[in-house]
């Protein structure tokens, strides 16, 4: 069976905090803010994944409210979702993911990144695109005050 799953995640650039995405810390003078690592492209993955299989969004089983995981690792709480995916003996066939930000240039990063992901979910890179578009200076990400991201995942069962 094949399933479809959109994740979508936004948080406020605030300094005294790393930036990291996809588990990478990308050097910048603000970071996300969050109650984990406010990750977003761990997070939109996630609540891709999630809702692919019909499991809720990664607030039901990651809650901002719980103290471990303040400050955990986006890419632990992503394994903890590639877990949930394989126990119900599925896979990611495809994922797409766009990041949303003004500053900093991502390019450069954007191989590791996927890299990462690619770890984590137990799949090959070659299905996995990470692209990264600017929002051209409206709203909060234009004016540099956040980032957002966007992933869309193909998800194969044997359900």
């Amino acid at each position: 069976m094949l399933r479809v799953g959109i994740g979508y995640d936004a948080h406020p650039l605030v300094k005294g905090r790393d930036l990291i995405l996809s588990g990478l810390k990308i050097p910048f003078e603000k970071g996300l803010a969050g109650h984990s690592d406010a990750d977003v492209v761990c997070h939109a993955v996630a609540d891709a994944i999630l809702g692919a299989m019909a499991e809720g969004d990664i607030g039901k089983h990651f809650p901002d409210t719980d103290p471990k995981y303040r400050h955990i690792s986006s890419l632990i709480l992503l394994e903890k979702v590639a877990e949930i995916l394989n126990e119900r003996k599925g896979k990611v066939s495809n994922l797409d993911v766009t990041i949303i930000a003004e500053r900093p240039k991502l390019a450069p990063f954007t191989d590791k990144m996927r890299e990462n992901l690619g770890r984590v979910l137990g799949t090959s890179v070659s299905g996995l695109s990470l692209k990264c578009s600017t929002n051209n200076g409206l709203g909060f990400i234009g004016q540099g005050q956040g980032m957002a991201c966007i992933a869309i995942v193909l998800v194969e069962t044997k359900e």
